[in-house]
């Protein structure tokens, strides 16, 4: 994985790219959002997916012209550690809320409780937490449930990609959860919490993953603010081109690279993907390109090329 190796100065006239943070818990997605704007005096900044203040792990940050690539990196798959305490129930399905039922865990033992999790495995509806910040009626739910507003939200379908148990100590069970994006993970527990007929309710969440960044990737929040005190933030920055490198490439030679940032076509040639990266030689991402069947061109739809 590359990183770019610029001037501070130079790094803010071209800065276009990736900060995977590893979030501690106690921060919104927002306040890391704000302290990188701050530390790297770049306004144009966002994430890609909320992680709550009482989650921690990957969150992915995009600076600069890269932040349009929001729309694609938001909708990739993510993966978790989730500990889930089996045997009541809470208001908002996690440790913040207030508990709303109790029942005995009794002799459920991890081959049932496994068989019951694998029932989650695969496409399936679930609605969102009344506590979440889904619209309803143009209000978020989370304020109408405060208020005591009964909220009622409609199921979405999402996929539960696999589900694994990680430690078996009732009444907390630790889960590797890997699934799509908007799938919300204190659901999950409350429903499976239901059809063990316990109750459970989320107390521990941890993102390993957010579409192809890992902790690995990851720099700890509290190593990222020391690198701006230090001014060499840019040696964690991922080029804008890894942010989707898990999608197909085309390389542009110098012609053609003129040709997208222009916005105009170029030729498609053995392409059977809808949607690729244009990267130059020199391994910047151009753009993205949407394949044009008719006549088998590439037409830039989305253009980062810095002159």
């Amino acid at each position: 994985m590359g990183t770019y190796n610029l001037g501070d100065q130079e790094i803010k006239n071209v800065v276009s790219g990736v900060l995977v943070v590893d979030k501690p818990i106690g921060l919104t997605s927002h306040d890391v959002v704000q302290i990188i704007r701050k530390g790297t005096n770049i306004r144009r900044a966002g994430h890609t997916g909320t992680l709550d203040p009482r989650a921690s792990g990957v969150l992915v940050v995009l600076l600069g012209p890269a932040v349009r690539l929001s729309e694609y990196v938001s909708a990739s798959d993510k993966r978790y550690q989730a500990t889930i305490r089996l045997g009541a129930t809470t208001d908002t399905y996690d440790a913040e809320g207030t508990i709303t039922s109790e029942s005995p865990v009794g002799d459920i033992d991890e081959n049932h409780f496994n068989d019951i999790l694998q029932q989650f495995v695969g496409e399936i509806q679930q609605t969102p937490p009344p506590y979440s910040a889904v619209k309803v009626k143009g209000r978020k739910a989370y304020e109408l449930a405060r208020k005591g507003e009964n909220v009622e939200l409609e199921p979405r379908t999402i996929n539960v990609y696999s589900l694994e148990v990680l430690e078996w100590d009732p009444p907390e069970v630790v889960i590797d959860v890997y699934c799509s994006s908007g799938t919300y993970v204190r659901s999950l527990a409350s429903d499976l919490g239901d059809t063990l007929g316990t109750g459970a309710h989320l107390i521990g969440l941890r993102r390993t993953k957010s579409g192809r960044f890992t902790l690995r990737d990851a720099v700890p929040l509290r190593g990222l603010r020391e690198s701006f005190d230090l001014g060499n933030w840019y040696e964690h920055l991922i080029p804008a081109a890894e942010a989707l490198a898990d999608w197909p490439m085309v390389e542009l030679n110098a012609d053609e690279v003129e040709l997208v940032r222009h916005g105009h076509r170029i030729p498609a040639i053995d392409q059977h993907d809808q949607m690729i990266r244009g990267i130059s030689e020199q391994g910047d991402l151009v753009a993205l390109l949407e394949l044009v069947e008719d006549t088998m061109e590439w037409q830039p739809r989305k253009v980062f090329f810095q002159s």
